[in-house]
């Protein structure tokens, strides 16, 4: 080896090429030019961007939750108000919790650990831990001081009444929307529009002082109902006694103004408490039956065939019509009356609650005729009442009646109404021949009418509904002390769903008004199945609507219209007219 060698053994000689070196220093070159002309931008141009990052971890914006407006009763009595109360939420980004603090949260909120620590772990920015808790409670989960978790206004709805207007206003979910009832049907203008502001909060979620209004919140409007809160109680209170004396399936109620077609009260059994949503309320308790129930109206709708047979000329309240000793044979079916009698007047048909007379008196009648009629009087349609869920019943085109579905329509089979629809339809008797529109709001003017009697026939038929709660009518027990009252009752065999009629159910109804010569109030009343033995319209239903009546005649200071020495009450050991569909 040459001894002027430039290298030591073993070492390669290491040139790297010109334009590498050059390469990495314009590439280190522009990066920190774009950091210097990000920094000028962000700081010098686009201000809004840090300010932003700085602000987002401390300034927040809130929601202000809007009052949902009240429902009240016609004299502006509650009947759903909202109280504000407190929610926990938190910021999962933000929580810091010990076990310890987890420990008390868990025991607090009444939530399982693994539930809570679920909702703990979401990403999100704003997570409910607990809804509408007391203020003892959520003053609590304050004194935690776990960073992130904090308190969120809300309201929650109560109903001073509760299960006494159940049915009626329905209820809201936690959300405050409406569910059932008046709560979902006037839903949108109860329920208001949420506002918005920022705040300046704290690590531990407090907020330390508002900043700005960004959107104010719109409260709910207030509802004023058609309803008497005092009538509403009355119905209630004794219709809920009728169901438990005669321990029947179900009853329901409804009390109209026949002046003005304003609904006063709307009652169901069973019912539920709507304030307590800590329990699941049972399936079809929630169901108003008044207007979403129909059924076969039994001999209820034995006035309007006798309004029908008047108004088309062939007959008169004296016009005779042998009942044939309360069996008429029609093809192979045979119609009866549960009290078998000879030749009666119309009047009497009605009195006396025959059945044969009622259908004799359809027979000579068009179905076209007939159908228009009960398709006038609102059956086969929709009460339009406003309230959700409401049924129009059921009224077979005319064109598929055969001899025998006609007859027994005459006395309320084969024709399907709700309980709502039977009530209005009577306000042609109790108006002089007009069927009013039904409001359950409360209304400055009376609804509208249309005519479907002449004021003769209504006044007729007005006169025969007063003979049946006189002795030899069939419902005696339906007399208001002191007030002439006009009604008529009915029984009729449930359905059997199989296409027949069940032989040992019954629905037993009345409707009727009073004072007789000058209505003023209509008043319904149906009781499901009574299971005593008793089930007559007249033994069941005509008793609960006298003591309604009479009740609500009072609170309203309607004038008597006949002295008490002049009720004609029947002798004690006098046999029971009954009636029979």
């Amino acid at each position: 080896m040459m001894a002027g060698a430039a290298t030591t053994k073993g070492q390669l000689p290491v040139r790297l090429p010109v334009w590498r070196t050059r390469t990495v220093l314009i590439l280190l070159l522009t990066g920190f030019l774009v950091l210097i002309g990000r920094a000028v931008y962000l700081q010098g141009v686009n201000k809004n961007f840090l300010r932003m990052k700085g602000e987002a971890r401390y300034s927040r914006v809130i929601t202000l939750n809007a009052s949902r407006g009240k429902i009240t009763d016609r004299n502006n009595e509650p009947l759903a108000i909202s109280s504000p109360v407190e929610s926990v939420a938190v910021n999962p980004r933000e929580v810091d919790v010990n076990s310890q603090q987890m420990a008390k949260l868990t025991k607090l909120l009444d939530v399982k650990t693994g539930e809570l620590q679920k909702k703990l772990n979401e990403s999100r920015d704003f997570v409910y831990l607990k809804r509408q808790l007391s203020p003892e409670t959520a003053e609590k989960v304050l004194k935690l001081d776990i960073p992130g978790v904090f308190l969120q206004r809300e309201y929650r709805r109560y109903y001073p009444d509760g299960e006494v207007t159940a049915h009626l206003l329905g209820f809201t979910d936690v959300d405050d929307n409406g569910q059932e009832g008046i709560e979902l049907a006037y839903n949108h203008q109860l329920a208001g529009m949420d506002g918005s502001r920022r705040v300046l909060k704290d690590r531990l979620g407090n907020i330390i002082e508002g900043v700005e209004s960004i959107r104010a919140p719109q409260e709910g409007q207030d509802i004023t109902l058609s309803i008497d809160r005092n009538i509403q109680y009355l119905a209630y209170r004794e219709l809920t006694a009728a169901v438990n004396t005669y321990r029947a399936k179900a009853g329901a109620a409804v009390v109209l103004d026949a002046k003005t077609g304003e609904v006063l009260a709307i009652v169901n059994q069973p019912t539920y408490n709507p304030n307590n949503r800590a329990k699941n309320i049972q399936a079809g308790l929630t169901r108003n039956r008044v207007v979403t129930d129909i059924f076969e109206p039994g001999s209820t709708m034995k006035p309007f065939t006798a309004g029908f047979a008047i108004e088309s000329g062939r007959f008169t309240p004296n016009t005779v019509i042998d009942t044939e000793g309360g069996k008429l044979r029609i093809g192979p079916a045979t119609i009866h009356d549960a009290h078998p009698d000879g030749a009666l007047t119309v009047a009497q048909v009605i009195q006396k609650s025959s059945n044969v007379g009622a259908a004799k008196m359809a027979l000579t009648l068009a179905p076209e005729y007939m159908y228009t009629g009960f398709s006038k009087l609102g059956f086969g349609k929709l009460p339009h009442s406003g309230f959700p869920g409401e049924v129009s019943g059921r009224l077979r085109p005319y064109q598929s009646w055969r001899p025998i579905e006609q007859a027994t329509m005459a006395y309320g089979n084969g024709i399907s109404v709700s309980l709502l629809q039977l009530a209005r339809a009577y306000t042609v008797f109790a108006s002089d021949g007009e069927l009013r529109d039904i409001s359950l709001l409360k209304q400055d003017q009376p609804m509208p009418a249309k005519r479907v009697f002449s004021a003769s026939t209504a006044l007729a038929v007005r006169r025969m509904l007063e003979m049946v709660v006189m002795p030899g009518g069939t419902a005696p027990r339906a007399q208001v002390m002191g007030y002439r009252v006009a009604g008529k009752t009915g029984t009729a065999h449930k359905l059997d769903g199989h296409g027949g009629y069940a032989p040992d159910r019954y629905i037993a109804s009345f409707v009727g008004f009073a004072p007789a010569s000058d209505p003023r109030l209509i008043i319904a009343v149906m009781v499901d199945e009574p299971s005593t033995g008793q089930y007559y319209g007249g033994q069941v239903a005509a008793p609960v609507f006298s003591r309604i009546m009479a009740g609500a005649l009072r609170m309203l200071a309607i004038s008597p219209d006949m002295p008490a020495q002049n009720m004609l009450l029947p002798p004690a050991d006098a046999p029971e007219v009954r009636e029979e569909t």
